[in-house]
């Protein structure tokens, strides 16, 4: 079967992202978890030997292409369904024809079925015989959770691969491939791009490699060969201010720490206009969400807990309408946050208590915290003396212990006079006036 990446076999008139489709699994990026030396995939091209599978990920992260990859390995003929275009009449002709090649040429074929989500149950189940009986090797491509989406029966008889995201630097290295080789890219142009454009051109391509390659092909139709690509001609591709891609650069963590701190500092101006400038310079707004729900249990804690859940509110409420209405609710969260009073007293508690069982990693549970669920582990002593809270006095079991005896003086938890935290403050208080008056008590100065 021919090569179905030769560089020979390339249309020049095809578009700049189809031309440097990988020929080889080297070329092929961001998917090292499963491509690189010794790993599932790349040991079943170089045995060319196969199975039915699944490629579960974004657009343009390389499905097809690794299908591609996969069926030239084993001299496989190629044929591919869009499920958005597709249903049983082509199903039923894509069967015939893999029947027809193997009956003439002894040889396999590799149905790749794109989408493959979109197709309902019984459109799923029309494969599942000619799986089974090998009339060909089934691969899918989705970018759905296989899990919720595919049939049961179809993923029993296909093993799910999930792709990555290829990184900034992974289409750096596409880009750059592309502008140097001379036969499929654009290497005779002689084109000239810094590492800081290519660096925002990746950015903006988000993790899609195939935009990332439109956005080169667009950016060449802007200069003559030889010519270095300006910022103009950068903005024009990218359709606004390249600062908007500019995510990986030091300014940007700058400015999520000015976020962090002007929320902390209860500076809900700061934390509006931070929020501001990091949507501008493109930050995705989930990664604003994830920082509000960490400072909510950071600098809030349970001098108001209702942060944690406003908190979650609103990264529910961008998911369900969007980025117009769902930037707001971002920005409601994070003036809540930075208007609620604050205590990191929960932040310091947990470490605390982090930095205890380093220092003493082997401290044994207490036999009267124990569980006892046979006789031996009761012979044994295993929950004796437990005092059930819901028996004694204001369900407190007055002057007990939950600690190992050699810690059983320490507290990790100091609640500050804030918020809620004043009122769990007393509460602790009173409690450890019952422990003081309670005749029954556990450990006293770290002395049974």
């Amino acid at each position: 079967m021919d090569d179905l990446f030769a560089a020979d076999n390339v249309n020049p008139m095809a578009p700049l992202a189809a031309r440097m489709r990988p020929q080889t699994l080297d070329e092929y990026v961001g998917q090292q978890h499963l491509v690189g030396e010794g790993k599932p995939l790349r040991k079943m091209i170089e045995r060319r030997q196969g199975h039915s599978f699944i490629l579960w990920g974004t657009p343009g992260i390389g499905k097809t292409t690794f299908a591609k990859l996969f069926a030239n390995s084993l001299d496989a003929k190629f044929i591919e369904l869009s499920a958005v275009m597709s249903g049983v009449k082509e199903i039923r002709a894509a069967v015939d024809d893999a029947k027809q090649w193997r009956l003439m040429t002894q040889k396999a074929t590799l149905l790749f079925v794109d989408e493959v989500h979109r197709f309902n149950k019984s459109q799923q189940d029309a494969f599942l015989p000619f799986i089974e009986d090998g009339t060909f090797l089934f691969v899918g491509a989705t970018t759905e959770n296989p899990a919720f989406e595919l049939n049961s029966a179809l993923l029993s008889r296909a093993r799910v691969y999930r792709l990555q995201t290829p990184s900034v630097e992974d289409l750096q290295d596409v880009m750059g491939r592309a502008l140097a080789d001379p036969k499929r890219g654009l290497g005779k142009r002689g084109i000239q791009i810094s590492d800081h454009h290519l660096n925002i051109l990746a950015q903006a391509a988000d993790g899609d490699v195939r935009r990332s390659l439109n956005f080169l092909e667009i950016l060449a139709d802007f200069v003559e060969d030889g010519e270095t690509i300006t910022d103009e001609q950068l903005e024009n591709v990218l359709g606004g201010s390249i600062r908007r891609y500019d995510k990986g650069g030091d300014v940007f963590y700058d400015q999520i720490s000015a976020f962090h701190k002007s929320i902390r500092g209860s500076s809900p101006d700061g934390a509006l206009y931070w929020m501001a400038r990091m949507l501008d310079g493109g930050c995705d707004p989930l990664y604003i969400a994830r920082r509000l729900l960490a400072i909510a249990s950071e600098d809030i804690g349970n001098a108001d807990p209702r942060a944690l859940q406003v908190g979650l509110n609103a990264w529910d409420i961008f998911e369900r309408v969007g980025p117009y209405e769902g930037n707001r609710a971002i920005a409601q969260a994070a003036v809540y946050m930075a208007c609620a009073p604050k205590s990191n007293a929960v932040y310091r508690g947990f470490s605390q208590a982090l930095e205890s069982v380093r220092n003493h990693p082997s401290l044994e549970v207490p036999n009267h915290l124990r569980n006892a669920p046979t006789s031996l582990a009761k012979e044994m002593g295993h929950g004796e003396e437990y005092r059930y809270a819901h028996n004694e006095p204001n369900a407190y079991a007055a002057g007990e212990s939950y600690l190992p005896e050699e810690i059983a003086n320490e507290r990790y938890y100091q609640p500050t006079d804030r918020g809620l935290e004043k009122k769990i403050g007393e509460k602790l208080a009173w409690l450890e006036q019952l422990d003081q008056e309670s005749p029954i008590q556990r450990y006293v100065k770290g002395e049974k």
